[in-house]
């Protein structure tokens, strides 16, 4: 196997390619990146710098593969790169957050041997949707993450993704190294260690599947057995970051609805596991293998159990079609999972992994994901003997206190699609009669 060569100091790069089990060396290549896009485009800008970092590593090896790539932020026709200071940094993330905001990734592959040297340029595009940060946010958010290594001050894959409204794209751009667009380009450029990362999944017990709910037959890198590992894992590191309630009447009341609802559910193979978490957030969010966790301040919205029913119906949907596994593999989070189910990682590896997996499954699934939950959860409700309609009442309710106040950083109301949207896949559900508003926003497809 050829070496491998990142020119770059960037620790989350570092880490993106450890956790796909890569063994490289760093060889940083030391140029001034220029940071003014006048008479080029944005994508041309960062493929310029990453070719300049790619070819000054390149002279100091003879032979090898050299991996290089430069992020920026653009808004509004600026560039924003990594800051200088933090008061720059501060400055920075509070003008960004304001505003939708596009990260460009330009890469750069040398494979060089054998007297030749062959160079391909690529970059990936994605676009940020961030809640508006006041000075209190960003000076606690500044306490426990360093934002000066970090393109527009934040990172997205730890304590930074709690105000990420959405993302369309990438994900790994955000972070600053596209996974996909490197697969793709190693492909291209016939580096046979393009096959490492396929190994990866195979080796990982890919499996094809028919989906219940879905009625289609669905590829999953990991057999139920490994799915409930992960959520293991996972349920573990949240158990040290979160408190769970101290009302075991509380605990009590959210288990037995939970209990009801899986007994009439599409899958019972796996044991369900419910808790509530101490945290004021209107939230509720289900991990792979079957762990449901709502957040007390939605709990204290909620006017009755038909209305609690109808959110934990809905994280129960998501579970029985495994869209946390399907969103992770994905966003190629099967290097995530992969550690996730190890012999023996290390606790660092697994506490990162399990903390990472968890930030995106807060983040919320896809449009047409959260509609298909909807669906499923309004079909448990009705037969778990809950009134269906606390769906539609709960999510006007929803809809009502949002208008009236910010989104939260983990706010359960922004991860999910337009509100008429989803009643409207209630009410179909439930067979009633579709009104003018609930076509605003209507999702084009069908769902099974």
């Amino acid at each position: 196997m050829k070496n491998i060569y990142l020119a770059s100091h960037s620790k989350a790069r570092q880490k993106l390619l450890k956790s796909l089990g890569l063994k490289f060396k760093v060889l940083p290549a030391r140029i001034k990146e220029r940071r003014s896009a006048k008479g080029i485009s944005y994508a041309d800008l960062v493929k310029l710098n990453a070719r300049q970092k790619a070819e000054t590593a390149s002279r100091k090896v003879k032979s090898g593969i050299i991996i290089a790539a430069d992020t920026i932020l653009v808004q509004d026709g600026k560039i924003y790169g990594k800051p200088k200071d933090l008061k720059s940094a501060r400055r920075m993330l509070k003008t960004i957050s304001a505003k939708p905001q596009t990260v460009y990734t330009g890469i750069a592959v040398i494979k060089k041997g054998e007297g030749r040297e062959k160079i391909l340029l690529d970059y990936e595009k994605t676009d940020v949707y961030m809640d508006k940060l006041s000075d209190k946010d960003i000076d606690a958010y500044f306490k426990k993450v360093s934002p000066l290594d970090k393109a527009g001050s934040f990172d997205i894959q730890a304590k930074g993704a709690l105000f990420i409204r959405g993302v369309r794209g990438c994900f790994y751009n955000v972070v600053g190294l596209p996974l996909r667009k490197l697969y793709t380009m190693f492909k291209k450029l016939d580096i046979r260690l393009y096959l490492f990362f396929l190994a990866l999944v195979f080796l990982a017990g890919c499996s094809t599947e028919y989906n219940i709910v879905t009625g289609e037959q669905e590829v999953y890198y990991y057999s139920t057995d490994k799915e409930v590992q992960m959520g293991q894992a996972v349920a573990r590191e949240v158990a040290k970051q979160y408190k769970y309630t101290d009302d075991p009447l509380l605990q009590k009341r959210v288990e037995d609805i939970g209990k009801k609802i899986v007994a009439v559910s599409d899958r019972k193979e796996i044991d369900y596991h419910f808790f509530v978490l101490d945290e004021d957030e209107v939230n509720a969010v289900s991990l792979p293998g079957g762990y449901v966790y709502i957040f007390k301040g939605l709990v204290d919205k909620v006017a009755n159990d038909d209305e609690l029913a109808g959110v934990i119906a809905h994280e129960v949907g998501h579970i029985v079609a495994r869209h946390s596994i399907k969103k992770l593999q994905a966003l190629q989070g099967y290097s995530i999972l992969r550690i996730l189910v190890a012999a023996a990682p290390s606790s660092g590896e697994v506490g990162n992994a399990a903390d990472v997996a968890f930030t995106e499954l807060l983040l919320g699934y896809s449009r047409e994901d959260e509609l298909l939950a909807d669906q499923l959860g309004a079909r448990y409700i009705k037969s778990a003997g809950y009134d269906p309609h606390a769906m539609i009442s709960f999510l006007q309710k929803l809809q009502e206190v949002n208008r009236r106040r910010p989104l939260q950083p983990k706010s359960y109301y922004k991860t999910h699609p337009y509100t008429p949207d989803r009643i409207r896949v209630v009410k179909e559900e439930l067979g009633e009669r579709i009104d003018f508003d609930d076509y605003i926003n209507i999702e084009q497809n069908k769902h099974k």
